[in-house]
């Protein structure tokens, strides 16, 4: 019998088990594939066939199954030097080691800027030479590189600046550090305009003259590439006669947490850089990391999830509330002490981040449904009294709560600072980088899913106007998805731990490589009851007599949360994603619930 064909495969165009209106409003629809590809990689691979159509689903081809199972990193790893520029960033940094100038490394606050900045510290300190990181203050700097702050560190002797997750747009700041003997080195990865930066080199494959076609890439993704090359140089140079080279890669659990947690596609030279990474983060090779973990309670193996959601907020949460060079001082630190330290206030600032975040948010909501905003294609919103620390957190919350791009804006001193959330149709960079080739920005910067941007305040109606009409155009060429793409239809007793355990394999899952989602026929809701303050606990119960735990998390006052409470007895169609459940040591499975839909009723007749 094959448990994971519960439902026939239906066509893009057909509704998955019938569900044209779920009760979050969505279709759901069977995300394409190949079923002669599905088919034949299931036998050629020895896995069952939804594994295989989960693979034919994400573009995986008859002869790349074994490989796309089991990432090589040698096999996957370009040649530093397709990048532009990049042999003369690491010329003029192995110039700097050997003459033992002093370098800095200008970082974003965020988690990409903090790994980036990490991994050139430790690098600069395994091959004996000083790095200083610098990381700016968010409320009171901004984002990027500010001629005050640069000009600061030539006067401490500074002679060579290394900016990581930021500079490609700070071209008069980079300007002015030039005129005051400063030598930068841009390692960026934010879309670029047709004109560069003033500075020795610029390394950013989203450059438009850049074709290495590593455009996907994360800040740190991209100064691991500079490590390499750099590596490289001083190996010719002669730097590693007398001793050994470092191992670049037990640094990768630096370049997996940057990559998952700036939501870069995890594809290609990504997914294999952090499927590797993971291995190394598992090793707990990193003290800084393993406080972090220890710290955020994360008992199980660390996966892509552990990642984004439980490490990554709380590296974020320095910058967005407290102090922003925390997070990069956790990660490059040895003292085991001055971790556990870091780690500590770092919780207590997620603490205050999330109480500042809900109430942000709740003032948005209530705004966006009284104005009735949701219905225009995007969502855009300024208040005076929001704290600019978090107002990224909340534009990613209205974005999934009402499946609209979304942009929000902290007011103060006439200046206001925004960030914003898309979703996959909608490049909301290229959106940005219109905006300020308008004149209509300070300053702005992002990629195709987020950005973030300084306006004037009273220009802030402009921009809202421009941004509307131009995502307006957008959407009516290419409608932004509305449905929930679902990779099958599988039985309870079909949804097993040795079934994650198989497509855990194809993993990690992330942006551009989404988790497998399944769709449960009709399962019987056992029992329902609330858990914490907000999550909704399920027993299913199967007609095949297969038994599943799943939860719905913070969904106690939403429609899936009362379908889930008001259903018990009742048979539902669920749809969501398998997750290990190892608590008290057990290896099991349950189901974190998305969505949910009541069976389509057909008359059969007498």
């Amino acid at each position: 019998m094959n448990l994971t064909a519960a439902a026939p495969r239906t066509s893009p165009t057909t509704p998955l088990l019938g569900v044209e209106r779920s009760v979050t409003g969505r279709c759901w629809r069977q995300r394409p594939g190949d079923d002669r590809i599905a088919q034949t990689l299931s036998q050629r691979l020895s896995v069952p066939d939804i594994v295989g159509r989960v693979l034919a689903a994400r573009g995986v081809g008859i002869e790349d199954g074994e490989t796309f199972l089991n990432p090589s990193l040698k096999l996957a790893m370009p040649d530093p030097s397709h990048l532009r520029d990049m042999d003369r960033a690491a010329a003029r940094l192995a110039d700097a080691i050997a003459a033992g100038e002093a370098v800095a490394v200008f970082g974003d606050y965020d988690v990409d800027g903090a790994t980036s900045s990490a991994l050139l510290q430790r690098y600069f300190r395994a091959v004996g030479a000083d790095l200083t990181v610098y990381i700016p203050d968010r409320r009171k700097e901004g984002y990027g590189p500010n001629l005050e702050a640069l000009l600061r560190l030539r006067q401490q002797g500074i002679r060579v600046v290394v900016t990581v997750d930021c500079g490609i747009a700070a071209f008069a700041a980079l300007a002015g550090a030039a005129e005051a003997g400063l030598d930068v080195i841009v390692v960026d990865h934010h879309q670029a305009e047709p004109r560069l930066p003033t500075a020795q080199a610029v390394v950013n494959p989203n450059r438009l003259d850049d074709d290495s076609g590593q455009g996907q890439l994360a800040a740190v993704g991209v100064a691991y590439l500079l490590v390499v090359a750099l590596n490289r140089e001083l190996r010719r140079r002669g730097r590693f006669a007398q001793a050994g080279e470092p191992d670049l890669l037990q640094w990768l659990d630096l370049v997996a947490l940057g990559t998952v947690c700036d939501v870069v596609p995890l594809t290609g030279l990504n997914r294999v850089l952090v499927a590797q990474g993971l291995k190394v983060v598992a090793q707990r090779r990193n003290v800084g990391l393993a406080a972090l973990a220890d710290r955020a309670q994360a008992e199980t193996r660390p996966g892509a999830f552990h990642l984004g959601f439980l490490f990554g907020p709380r590296l974020n949460a320095g910058g967005r509330v407290g102090r922003s060079e925390l997070g990069a001082r956790l990660l490059a630190t040895e003292d085991a002490a001055e971790a556990r330290a870091i780690a500590e206030k770092l919780e207590d600032f997620n603490l205050e981040r999330r109480a500042i975040e809900a109430a942000i948010l709740e003032q948005a909501v209530e705004r966006v449904e009284a104005d009735d905003l949701g219905r225009g294609p995007l969502l855009f919103l300024a208040d005076e009294g929001w704290h600019q620390g978090v107002i990224g957190i909340v534009a990613s919350r209205l974005k999934d709560r009402y499946r609209r791009p979304a942009l929000v804006f902290a007011v103060e001193d006439d200046i206001a600072k925004g960030s914003g959330r898309s979703l996959p149709g909608l490049d909301l960079g290229a959106l940005v980088t219109a905006a300020k080739q308008q004149d209509l920005l300070i300053n702005g910067g992002g990629h195709a899913m987020a950005a973030g941007l300084t306006v004037a305040a009273e220009r802030l109606p402009e921009l809202q106007a421009f941004l509307t009409q131009r995502a307006g155009e957008l959407v009516a060429e290419r409608p932004l998805a509305h449905d929930l793409s679902v990779d099958g239809a599988i039985a309870v007793r079909a949804a097993t731990r040795q079934l994650y355990d198989t497509l855990e394999t194809a993993g990690p899952y992330g942006a551009g490589h989404p988790e497998p989602r399944f769709a449960i026929p009709s399962a019987d809701i056992a029992k329902a009851d609330v858990v914490g303050q907000k999550h909704v606990r399920a027993f299913l119960r199967g007609a095949d007599g297969g038994r599943l735990k799943a939860i719905a998390f913070n969904a106690v006052d939403g429609a899936l949360g009362r379908a889930l409470l008001e259903g018990q007895g009742a048979g539902l169609h669920l749809a969501g994603h398998l997750r290990a459940d190892d608590w008290q040591g057990r290896r099991g499975v349950q189901m974190v619930l998305e969505d949910a839909a009541q069976p389509v009723l057909t008359n059969t007749g007498n």
